[in-house]
């Protein structure tokens, strides 16, 4: 049987990390959670992550320089598929989300289905 996929969310907001949790935990990927992008590149040092769901706006470090600092990395973490998540999508058209290094995003407030459908999409 495969190991359960690892995935590690970059979100400030508790409500939003316990949504997410409860949602991937109904397909078995394990989900760890950081509250600040400084803290999603000290998880990253530590442990293996097979995608990363990403707020934009976080304090402390926010999640389109941590993705920034991510890709320049020399390591086959660079290449870990991102996905943003932000309730300011509409400032932002797939290109510029590119741009940014992220590989997809989901529209906060969160929606089950869409969620599972992006998260499977980039871990298959």
């Amino acid at each position: 049987m495969n190991d359960p996929k690892k995935i590690l969310v970059g979100e400030d907001s508790s409500v939003i990390i316990n949504l997410t949790k409860s949602i991937l935990s109904f397909e078995n990927y394990q989900m760890k959670a950081a509250k600040n992008g400084k803290q999603v590149l000290e998880m990253l040092e530590k442990e293996e992550f097979d995608l990363i769901l990403m707020d934009l706006n976080m304090p402390v470090l926010d999640g389109a320089t941590c993705t920034k600092m991510i890709r320049e990395q020399d390591n086959p973490k660079s290449k870990l598929p991102i996905i943003a998540i932000s309730g300011n999508m509409h400032n932002y058209t797939m290109d510029e989300f590119r741009k940014l290094g992220f590989d997809d995003f989901i529209q906060k407030p969160l929606d089950y289905d869409k969620l599972l459908s992006t998260v499977k999409k980039h871990l298959i």
